[in-house]
């Protein structure tokens, strides 16, 4: 899998996921746009990037706003010629009771999660058609796409969204030999992996928690030139949670 001087843009790259996901891209020879609203996570992944002798630029976006990811993209262009990858991983959550949960809240977690994806997959999507290979784009979901808890409405909505998004999207870029696939991931654990308990990893069929760097491999997978018969999934990376029968006994 060739990335070296493919631009990819990856939303949410400050920190968590969206930070291993530029990393590992960079470590492969890519040109990798930070995208973040945290001014500081931003910079300091940048800074990391460069350190390790990867090639990265930051640009603070609000994916909330169209004007910001129409700048984003330019931005990206401008600095490299082309843009080839985009991974939409920006996103927030509230989990509160449906009956507490005000509008402002709900809209402000679908414009987040959702809307930005379109926005951003359109954008990304005048750029790459102008490439002879097209390009690809992945989203970022979640299980909580397919299975819920209580007081998830707004996220899970969001994230069901971009599953239906995404082959829609997928449908209409294929003209352009633009790919597009969502990665719904698990238990993925940012923080501290040494304060786990025994038990968080056990209850997987993998017997692990997962990591920022096995959605960044998913990332790679679905965005590599050999890999472009694979369009319209979603890829459920969770350890097996989501096909463990779970009763009460």
């Amino acid at each position: 899998m060739g990335f070296s001087n493919k631009t990819v843009i990856v939303t949410g790259a400050g920190n968590g996921i969206g930070k291993g996901i530029a990393s590992l891209y960079a470590k492969e020879g890519a040109n990798v746009v930070i995208a973040d609203i945290d001014e500081h996570g931003g910079n300091q992944v940048l800074q990391q990037i460069k350190g390790q002798g990867g090639k990265a630029i930051f640009v603070k976006t609000d994916v909330r706003v169209e004007e910001d990811i129409v700048r984003l993209m330019k931005a990206a262009h401008e600095a490299y010629g082309r843009i080839d990858i985009l991974i939409n991983n920006a996103g927030i959550s509230v989990f509160k009771s449906p009956f507490e949960l005000t509008v402002e809240e709900w809209d402000n977690i679908i414009n987040t999660n959702l809307r930005s994806v379109f926005l951003a997959s359109r954008e990304a999507a005048t750029y790459m058609r102008q490439n002879r290979d097209g390009g690809a784009i992945v989203n970022i979901a979640s299980t909580r796409a397919i299975m819920s808890e209580p007081n998830s409405e707004a996220y899970a909505a969001s994230k069901g969204g971009i599953v239906a998004l995404t082959h829609a999207l997928a449908a209409s870029f294929s003209e352009y030999r633009i790919t597009v696939n969502a990665i719904s991931p698990g238990w993925i654990e940012t923080g501290d992996y040494s304060k786990l308990r025994r038990i968080d990893h056990e209850q997987h069929f993998s017997k692990r928690v997962g990591k920022p760097d096995d959605i960044a491999r998913a990332c790679l997978y679905l965005t590599s030139k050999e890999n472009d018969f694979v369009t319209g999934i979603n890829l459920v990376v969770d350890g097996g949670m989501t096909r463990k029968m779970i009763y009460v006994e």
